[in-house]
């Protein structure tokens, strides 16, 4: 098992590497290990309610999940309230893990975390379904879904 000081070690190396405006990045096996030792962690998942609706999401305990949307469905129009929302959803020192379905919108809600006092903002790696295959499938290279975790489908 891999303690919680390793994986933010990790994360740190990652934010080094990339020049990355946040505490750092974490694979998801990293973020579901983190989620399990350090209780006050939490997975900030960005996706739309459709996302969730149609594809599933992580199955976590519910007070380790927190949906906000990034952008809202249809026209993908940026949720103005994002912040406020996490505000009200976790403090400023919570380990924030912000996931999508690809990890395009976590790295910009990491980003706007950040930016707005939260410390521990990090974005998670590959997303929930990751990037398409050939045949421009998701789930089949990389992301939550395809390492094998814990989810709950639609």
């Amino acid at each position: 098992m891999i303690s919680p000081e390793q994986i933010y070690a990790e994360a740190e190396q990652r934010r080094t590497a990339n020049q990355l405006a946040y505490a750092g990045a974490l694979s998801p096996a990293e973020s579901l290990e983190l989620l399990k030792q350090v209780p006050d962690a939490r997975l900030v998942d960005v996706r739309t309610r459709a996302e969730l609706d149609w594809i599933g999401r992580p199955q976590l305990p519910d007070t380790q999940y927190i949906h906000i949307e990034w952008s809202r469905y249809p026209g993908a129009v940026p949720n103005a309230a994002f912040l406020d929302e996490l505000r009200a959803a976790a403090g400023p020192d919570t380990p924030l893990l912000f996931m999508c379905r690809s990890a395009a919108r976590s790295k910009l809600a990491a980003v706007a975390a950040t930016k707005a006092g939260f410390s521990k903002a990090f974005d998670l790696l590959e997303g929930f379904e990751g990037d398409k295959d050939s045949q421009g499938h998701r789930k089949n290279v990389n992301g939550w879904c395809f390492r094998g975790l814990p989810w709950l489908g639609a």
